[in-house]
Order: C-alpha cells, then structure tokens, then sequence
C-alpha cells in the first residue's frame, strides 16, 4: 500500500530542523512512498523548501495563502497526498528509519483504521531535574502507561500518528479551531479526530510501540512557567473537548486515576527508600502540575460561552 507523510512548518528558525525531519522520512525502508510538504504561509520557508526538495522523486510541496495552523495544514496534505495511507510527523522531530514499515505492517495484519506510534524525548538541553516522566504528554512524548503495544487507543500524539485516508477524510480530517496557530489556547487536535472516527467506524487507534519518533525538547519546553501555562490550557482543551463530545472515552481522567494510585505511590516508596533532592521536586512538580490542569478545566466552567470562545 501507499503511504503519503505529511509534514507542516511555518518559521524561518526551525528550517533546519524541518530540513532534518524530512531527511528522515525520505530514508525509510519502507519504498511506496511520498512526502507531502505543507509550508503554512511563509514564502520565504517554501523557496527553500523547493531549492532543497524540489527536484527530489515523490516529493511533492503546497505553501499555503496564508498562516492558518497546524490542524488546518495537515488536512490539506491529506487531500493532496496519494497514499492509501497517511502518516504525520512534527517538523521538529525524527524518524526511525522503520517508522513506516512498522506502522505498515500492523495495517497489513490487522483490520486497523489508524495507528500510532512511540514519541521518545530528544532533549536539546539538559533534562530539568523537577520534570516527571508521568508529564511527558505535556511536551508531545508518550509517558509512562500510556498503552501496551497493539493497544487500542483514541489516539495518539500528533508526532507520529498515522490513518487510513478514506477514514481520516470522511471524519472531516482536524478541525482547525485547533492545534498550533498563534496564541489559540485549544489544544490536542487528535482527540476530537479520534472521537468521531470511534463514533463513525466504533474503532479507535491501534498504538505500536516500535513504531518510533524522536521529538526535539528546546530550552523552553524545560521551562517551568511554559510548563504551568500548557497544564493550565490542557486542563482548559479538557473542558471544551467534554462539551463538544460528551460521550467520549474520558482518557485523561483515566489516566489521572493512575497517576495518583499507581506512579504517586511509587514515587513516595522509592523516595522514602533512597532521598533525593530531584525526586522531591518531582513529586511536588506532579501535585502541582495536576493541580493546575484542574484549574484549568474550572476556568473553562465558568467561562460563559466557551465553546465559542474557543472556535472563534
């Protein structure tokens, strides 16, 4: 089957890294395949984008009129690529050279709609000592517990994430009132994707663990205030995402049952067991990071209108 990558990029300073990403998706194993480039308004971006991959066998580049978003992007390289397939990846992220052939094979093999994949933490600076593993969704990594290999899941994250294109488009694709685009603050464009593809087909998104991304963490993804703004907001798209689908599975809420039964409890045994000044900061990071996605999703309570707010 044919498999289209799609990758967006907006900014003149993380070309390289854009540069880098695409590199690794033109170096996969897997043979039937095409890179679909979306530059997100900026001309400057596209030249270089054409004098770099222009003339390269199956690539194949859109620039967008103007700057209207990640969601938004993405959608559009669905319809423009070919492939039975279509896989997603950040512009600020690598791929392993396998990443296709594995997420092929389980479409081979299994009655799959949409499969996703393990998104590792490529630290381009030191990690802090008070970031939690248990955090890592914050920053777009797969945390600890997120699901066991061949699991069915909503979705996954958006770095490495991948459907079939029939499916993708009949549900209407991203919506773009979300995602990256400026300063909007809703968030998690996969989700609302994945719950109509589970209200539409009654099937969610099988989760590969060899399927493998490595995401690119920059200074300010170590920065505790941007850390605490992104659960504040997470805590906020939480809230919107209840009111537009309230049937959905509520897989936050089962994830902060296991983050306060299970990796608290374990946190507090090894510290107790071995002290360390990094494991307290990570125990109270945990408290207060959780604490701060909760006052997020109360903010957006008693926000008159926030569903309209947020699509606005």
């Amino acid at each position: 089957m044919k498999v289209s990558v799609v990758v967006c990029t907006y900014p003149t300073d993380r070309y390289e890294y854009f540069h880098e990403c695409v590199e690794s998706v033109l170096d996969q194993t897997y043979e039937d395949l095409e890179v679909v480039l979306v530059i997100d308004g900026n001309e400057e971006v596209h030249e270089w984008t054409v004098d770099d991959f222009g003339d390269v066998e199956n690539v194949r580049i859109h620039c967008n009129e103007e700057n209207h978003g990640i969601s938004y992007s993405r959608t559009k390289g669905a319809e423009l690529a070919e492939g039975e397939i279509v896989a997603m990846i950040d512009d600020d992220a690598t791929a392993e050279p396998d990443w296709i052939e594995t997420l092929v094979e389980t479409y081979e093999t299994t009655d799959a709609l949409a499969v996703g994949g393990d998104v590792r933490p490529d630290w381009q600076v030191e990690k802090p000592d008070f970031f939690p593993d248990e955090f890592y969704w914050l920053v777009g990594c797969v945390e600890p517990g997120f699901a066991e290999d061949g699991e069915e899941v909503r979705n996954t994250y958006g770095s490495n994430i991948s459907y079939r294109r029939d499916v993708f488009l009949n549900v209407g694709g991203y919506d773009p009132n979300t995602g990256r685009k400026g300063d909007k603050h809703l968030q998690a464009h996969e989700a609302p994707a994945g719950i109509r593809m589970l209200e539409e087909y009654g099937k969610g998104m099988v989760f590969v663990e060899d399927a493998v991304v490595h995401h690119k963490l920059f200074d300010y993804r170590g920065d505790y205030r941007w850390l605490v703004s992104r659960s504040f907001w997470q805590g906020y798209s939480k809230r919107v995402m209840d009111l537009l689908y309230p049937n959905a599975p509520d897989d936050k809420s089962a994830y902060l049952k296991q983050l306060l039964t299970h990796f608290v409890p374990k946190r507090v045994a090894e510290l107790a067991r071995s002290p360390s000044i990094p494991r307290v900061k990570q125990l109270v990071t945990i408290f207060v990071f959780t604490a701060v996605v909760g006052l997020g999703y109360l903010y957006a309570m008693v926000t008159p209108d926030v569903v309209e707010k947020a699509n606005a």
